[in-house]
This record gives C-alpha cells, sequence and structure tokens, in this order.
C-alpha cells in the first residue's frame, strides 16, 4: 500500500525517489514529502505535519490574518526561526495549508450507479468544507498548488465519471466547472454571513472580534444584505424605468425563504448545473455515435 502521510513518503522514499525530488520545485517537493530529511545532526523535534496543523487550527480559530510565523511558532512552543527549518517561507506555509484542506473531505452516501448523484455528493461535500474554513477562500491564487489531498479528490470525480464516455480533457472540465462553482458559491455563502455578522456588531456596540458563535442568530439572519431585495422589487421597481421586470413582477409570487436559506441557493444552483453537464454528455456521446457511424 502506498503510503498518504507525506512522513511516511519522505520516510520511505527510495534513493531514486530523492534524486527525482531535486528536479522539483522546492514548495512542491515538500507538498508531495519528497523532501529527504537530514543524515547528519540531531533528529528534527517537530515535523512538517504539525507546522502545517498548528497554521490550521490557528486559521480555524481565528481566520486566516491570525496565521504568521511568529503566531505558529508560539503555538507550537518554538521561535519563529525554528519553523524554517519545516518551512521556507509564510507562502509556503499557506500552500500546504491549501492542500491540508482538502484531508477533511468525505463523500456522503450517494447512488454510486448514479454519476449525477455522485457529482452532486462531491461539490456538496466540497461547498460545506469551504464553509466550515471559510479562510480557505482568503488564501492567494499562488496557494493553488496541486497536492496529495487535491489530487486525491479529483480522483474520486474521476470515479464517479468513469462510466462516461468522455475523454480526459472532457472530464476535466467537468472537474474544473464544478470546482469553480464551488468557489463561487462558497465565497457568496461566507461573505453574506460575514457582512450580516459585522453589521450585527455594530448596531450592537460589540467588539470586531467578538464570534459569530456568540452572536443572535435571528439578529444575523435580519442582516443578511439581501434581505431588502424583495421589498425592494415590490415597492421601488417603476414600470417606466424598469419594464421588463415590472411585466414579470406582475404575476410574481414570493416563497416564503428565509435570508439565510443558503441550503435552497446552493441546489437550485447545483441543480442547474448539473443540467447543463447532463446535457453536455448526451451531446458529446451523440456526436461521436454519429462519428462511429460514418
Amino acid at each position: 500500500m502506498t503510503p498518504t502521510d507525506p512522513a511516511e513518503r519522505r520516510a520511505l522514499a527510495s534513493p531514486e525517489e530523492q534524486v527525482a525530488a531535486n528536479d522539483l520545485p522546492p514548495v512542491l517537493a515538500r507538498l508531495w514529502g519528497r523532501v529527504p530529511g537530514p543524515r547528519r545532526g540531531p533528529k528534527p523535534a517537530l515535523t512538517v505535519e504539525q507546522v502545517v496543523q498548528a497554521a490550521v487550527d490557528l486559521a480555524d480559530a481565528e481566520g486566516l490574518p491570525a496565521v504568521s510565523m511568529a503566531r505558529v511558532a508560539e503555538a507550537l512552543g518554538y521561535t519563529p526561526m525554528a519553523l524554517y527549518r519545516y518551512v521556507e517561507s509564510k507562502d509556503e506555509l499557506l500552500v500546504l495549508m491549501a492542500d491540508a484542506a482538502a484531508d477533511v473531505l468525505a463523500l456522503p452516501p450517494y447512488d454510486e450507479g448514479d454519476w449525477r448523484a455522485g457529482l452532486e455528493a462531491w461539490t456538496r461535500a466540497q461547498i460545506a468544507g469551504v464553509l466550515a474554513r471559510p479562510w480557505f477562500l482568503d488564501l492567494p491564487l499562488t496557494t493553488a498548488q496541486v497536492g496529495p489531498n487535491r489530487l486525491r479528490w479529483i480522483d474520486r470525480a474521476f470515479a464517479i465519471l468513469a462510466p462516461l464516455d468522455l475523454t480526459v480533457d472532457e472530464k476535466l472540465q467537468v472537474v474544473g466547472l464544478l470546482a469553480q462553482h464551488v468557489l463561487g458559491e462558497g465565497r457568496v455563502q461566507v461573505e453574506t454571513r460575514r457582512a450580516a455578522a459585522e453589521a450585527v456588531r455594530r448596531a450592537q456596540g460589540l467588539p470586531a472580534d467578538t464570534p459569530e458563535a456568540d452572536l443572535d442568530a435571528d439578529a444575523v439572519a435580519a442582516a443578511n444584505p439581501y434581505a431588502d431585495y424583495e421589498l425592494v422589487l415590490t415597492r421601488l421597481v417603476d414600470p417606466e424605468t424598469y419594464p421588463a421586470l415590472t411585466g414579470a413582477l406582475s404575476t410574481w409570487a414570493p416563497t416564503a425563504v428565509q435570508p439565510d436559506d443558503w441550503e435552497s441557493d446552493i441546489g437550485f444552483g447545483l441543480d442547474i448545473l448539473l443540467d447543463g453537464i447532463e446535457a453536455f454528455v448526451a451531446r458529446r456521446a451523440a456526436a461521436r455515435r454519429a462519428a462511429d457511424r460514418d
């Protein structure tokens, strides 16, 4: 069995793998556990995994801005300079954190014979992961390196897509499209809640660092930036300026949806996206059948 823990991979790396690691960019070598350990000197007191986990724990508790080499070192009981034996810079630490965030993703149960249900479960699991760790959205784009945990998740998607008559490139495009949806949907949900929480803190005179969990849930829901959307549509839209909207709204009966009903938003958008993928799969299959007949 191939070891999945980076520390195990480093310990078991063959001489050939260690030589190959020299051809990798340093951050990729560390991300994939291809950096050989020191042959001389005292045994390292920490591991890269411990440093990364301390940084992740700090981000979970206080957000990404709290993550610094000094704060991570303090959490581990070491000096900041000591950490540079394990990671080259804070930028590299952020790359490692981005991949570590994908380590906890797990597919919920679904009908394994239904690729659409599989893709829905795969996408929902990632959205849930983003909502559980909103600091992931604050990571710079430069951290988007393909690490072992991210690639494991892509591998899950390819297993779901295996029965479909799509090329590798087409499957990668489907995976990429869903990944973009995760980021977009996650950002809307996270930023909406952040804005609502900040509005409640200001209105109630609370410190800026008051955790959202300590705020009144009803007040946060009422402070949702989109809470007045229906009011604007029904009270402020006039037919001269907005004729198309006025015509559409003349027969509109708003549904009773709470302003923070993120589940309805996610389900609606994902259904439309999966409808499009299903149509694409059918169109590609029909094109290949036609090509085979010619």
